[in-house]
């Protein structure tokens, strides 16, 4: 990551100071003032600082770098991994939602559907894609496609990261909640394959409409939840500022939900997160999607059917 790019949290701190130090040393360095063993020393101290500060991060540390604005989005990983990548459009009801996009492409050389919601990374780009958040239409096309897919034997990969779909009024008015479902009820139906990867926010319907899968994996500081800190905090002491107390008590960590059978692999993510090493991050993401498809090979359409359906089953009921 170029140094003009970095962008640190606020339990960041230390690492930023010392990394802020590497930069004073490194310019007197280029002047040609010899303190190359000091550089080193530095170096040292910022990286191993860095690992002791990830290796005990709080749920609500983890709701922070979940949300990080550097991390890999959808498109990110699309790049990374998906060949001839073709999004389609609309929901042949109502319109386009690009918040959700969806769409054809190859995977190692076969013919995947892949879904997700893209969040953005710039101030235009995150308005159009609506932060996100999708709206009916968005899941009624994943619906569409989810269908073509399961009519031409397509595997089907989602990747998951939003803080939840759109509340807006319009999005409720053409049935929010019935469109999610729908969506949910897609996947549990589908007689293909499908894996799933929660990548940053897993939040509320607004993540399982898509993650209902045979395999579901999270990155290792990604959240999955029905409900955000901030909401949980306004409806359990009708104060949005405990977010913070709220996190630290929802179980809503990647090692949670593998302690609690909701997934089913947690994926590790570079030193300091995914963000500051996303080529690492999506690389490993991909041998982790081949190896999912790899174990559901072979299998006819009414197995895996059964086996999603009975993993959805067993939750609550055994403990990981």
């Amino acid at each position: 990551m170029q140094d003009q790019m970095r962008s640190y949290l606020d339990f960041e701190k230390p690492v930023a100071e010392l990394d802020s130090k590497l930069d004073e040393l490194r310019t007197l360095a280029a002047s040609g003032t010899d303190i190359a063993d000091e550089i080193g020393r530095i170096e040292d101290k910022a990286a191993q600082a860095l690992a002791d500060l990830y290796q005990n991060l709080t749920p609500w540390q983890k709701t922070l770098v979940a949300r990080h604005p550097q991390r890999p989005h959808f498109n990110d990983f699309i790049k990374g991994l998906i060949t001839e990548f073709t999004p389609l459009a609309g929901d042949r009801k109502f319109g386009e939602d690009e918040a959700l996009v969806a769409g054809f492409g190859r995977f190692r050389g076969e013919p995947i559907c892949v879904m997700g919601q893209e969040k953005g990374d710039s101030t235009e780009s995150r308005i159009r894609h609506n932060f996100g958040m999708a709206r009916p239409e968005g899941y009624r096309k994943c619906v569409r496609l989810m269908e073509m897919a399961e009519r031409f034997g397509l595997p089907v990969l989602s990747l998951a990261d939003s803080a939840g779909a759109y509340p807006g009024i319009g999005a409720e008015e053409r049935g929010q909640a019935e469109a999610i479902a729908r969506s949910t009820d897609a996947c549990l139906a589908l007689t293909v394959p499908n894996v799933a990867i929660i990548t940053g926010e897993g939040m509320s319907g607004g993540a399982i409409a898509i993650t209902t899968a045979n395999r579901v994996l999270m990155l290792e500081h990604a959240i999955y939840s029905v409900i955000s800190p901030e909401a949980a905090s306004s409806i359990l002491w009708r104060d949005g500022t405990k977010a913070q107390e709220a996190a630290n008590n929802m179980k809503i960590t990647a090692q949670d939900m593998l302690r609690f059978g909701v997934i089913d692999q947690i994926l590790k993510e570079p030193v300091g997160g995914a963000h500051r090493d996303p080529a690492a991050m999506i690389a490993t993401t991909g041998e982790a999607i081949a190896k999912a498809f790899d174990e559901l090979r072979g299998l006819d359409g009414a197995a895996i059917r059964k086996q999603r359906r009975q993993k959805f089953l067993d939750i609550g009921r055994k403990l990981g």
